[in-house]
């Protein structure tokens, strides 16, 4: 006979010596005396007293990453990042960022666009002012 982990303890993580698998029970109703149960894969289950207490189980430590179950959760959630940064990372220059065209790109100078696919004015939009207003005198 095996000796059980006792009765039930929400948020605590058991290991079935049986199958080698490991849960965490996340509820436990009074009334009907059900036990519910998450895998690390975010399966749920339930399990009923008197099998609870005929199960060979033992607390065990929570898996490394216990976030398995919940799809949507970020690490910045966690409290945690996935770099770690020392005091002097902040005191360093930042890298400048290179921007650069791709090499297929042809460059152009921003007054010889033609955004309109019109062409290229024979005369610059400033000559054109410059003469209208002087018309206007």
């Amino acid at each position: 006979m095996y000796v059980t982990a006792g009765r039930p303890e929400i948020g605590q993580w058991y290991a079935r010596r049986d199958k080698g698998e490991e849960f965490q029970v996340v509820g436990y109703d009074d009334r009907s005396r059900m036990i519910e149960v998450q895998s690390f894969d975010g399966d749920v289950d339930e399990i009923d007293d008197d099998t609870w207490r005929s199960l060979p189980l033992e607390r065990c430590d929570p898996p490394e990453d216990c976030t398995g179950p919940m799809d949507d959760i970020e690490t910045d959630d966690l409290g945690y990042s996935e770099t770690e940064m020392k005091p002097t990372d902040w005191t360093q220059p930042l890298e400048p960022l290179k921007v650069g065209g791709e090499t297929w790109e042809e460059v152009v100078p921003e007054e010889e666009r033609d955004v309109l696919d019109e062409g290229v004015p024979a005369e610059s939009f400033s000559a054109d002012v410059a003469e209208a207003q002087r018309r206007m005198r």
